[in-house]
C-alpha cells in the first residue's frame, strides 16, 4: 500500500502536469464575452476577435437569440456546440485549442496557445510542509433545505449555486463548518480562506475538493488546498468564498502563493 507521503508527492507531480497541460491555465491568451451575432475569429486584423497567435482566420461564431453558440470553420460545416458549465466544448486550429464556457447563462471564447512556453516558464510551486494532520475526515451532513447563495468571484460576477451539503470537523477543541458551493457529488469543492491568506497563502481563496465521499463522512485533505487558477491567469473566472468558509485560523497546509 502507497505510504501518505508517497501518495503526496505522486499528487502534486499530477497538479503540476494539468497546469503545464495544453488544456492548463497558463497558455490561456484570451477571454472574449460573446454577444448575439456572428463574430469572426483569427489573428489578422480583420476579424472580429483578433488573437496574438494562431491561424489568421479560423472560422467564425454565431450566437443566437437564445444563446445557442454555432462554429464554421473557415473552410468547413457549421457546428452547433452542445454548451455544458463543466465540460465546455472545445476545438482546435493549428496551434489553438479554443473552447466556448458558459458561466450564469453568458457564453465566452476562451482561446489557449498550445505551443506557448508560458508553462516552462512556472517556477516551482511551495508548499507548506507535509502535515498528515490536516487530513481530516469530516461528517458530510445534508442541509434540511438546499442553501440558496450568491458568490461573488474574481470578475466582480455575482454567480447563483445552492449548496446541499456541509463538511463539520473538530480542530483543536474547535468545531467548524464548511459549505460545498461547487465540485460534482463525488469531488465536492470547498472554496475557502484562512488566515494564511494575509501573508504567506493566495489572498482571495484556495479551492480543496472533498475525498472518498460516503453518505455519512468525506476526507477534507488541506494539504491539498490549491490555488484558483486566476492565481496563474487573468483569463480566468474564480469563485470566491462564501462568509461561511472564511476561516479564524490559520491553515498552514497546501499550496502558498505563487513567486510573482
Amino acid at each position: 500500500m502507497t505510504d501518505y507521503a508517497t501518495e503526496y508527492a505522486e499528487w502534486q507531480a499530477k497538479r503540476l502536469a494539468a497546469l503545464k497541460a495544453p488544456n492548463g491555465w497558463l497558455n490561456i491568451i484570451a477571454r472574449v464575452w460573446l454577444a448575439e451575432g456572428t463574430v469572426a475569429v483569427g489573428s489578422a486584423a480583420d476579424n472580429d476577435i483578433i488573437l496574438s497567435s494562431g491561424p489568421s482566420h479560423i472560422g467564425s461564431l454565431t450566437q443566437d437569440a437564445d444563446g445557442q453558440v454555432t462554429y464554421t470553420p473557415e473552410d468547413g460545416a457549421p457546428q452547433v456546440l452542445e454548451l455544458s458549465k463543466y465540460n465546455p466544448p472545445r476545438f482546435t486550429a493549428g496551434n489553438l485549442l479554443l473552447e466556448v464556457t458558459t458561466l450564469n447563462g453568458e457564453n465566452a471564447l476562451r482561446v489557449r496557445d498550445t505551443t506557448s512556453d508560458a508553462p516552462e516558464k512556472l517556477q516551482p510551486l511551495e508548499y507548506f510542509p507535509l502535515d498528515p494532520t490536516w487530513r481530516i475526515v469530516a461528517d458530510w451532513v445534508e442541509l434540511e433545505t438546499a442553501k440558496g447563495l450568491t458568490i461573488d468571484t474574481s470578475k466582480s460576477i455575482p454567480t447563483d449555486v445552492e449548496a446541499t451539503h456541509k463538511a463539520v470537523f473538530t480542530r483543536d477543541g474547535v468545531t467548524y463548518e464548511l459549505l460545498a458551493t461547487h465540485g460534482t457529488p463525488e469531488a465536492p469543492q470547498f472554496v475557502i480562506r484562512d488566515q494564511t491568506s494575509k501573508d504567506s497563502t493566495y489572498a482571495a481563496c484556495r479551492f480543496v475538493f472533498g475525498e472518498d465521499v460516503t453518505d455519512k463522512t468525506i476526507v477534507l485533505d488541506f494539504n491539498k488546498a490549491i490555488n484558483p487558477p486566476c492565481a496563474f491567469t487573468e483569463h480566468a473566472v474564480c469563485p470566491l468564498p462564501p462568509a461561511e468558509n472564511v476561516l479564524p485560523i490559520r491553515i498552514e497546509a497546501g499550496e502558498k502563493r505563487l513567486h510573482d
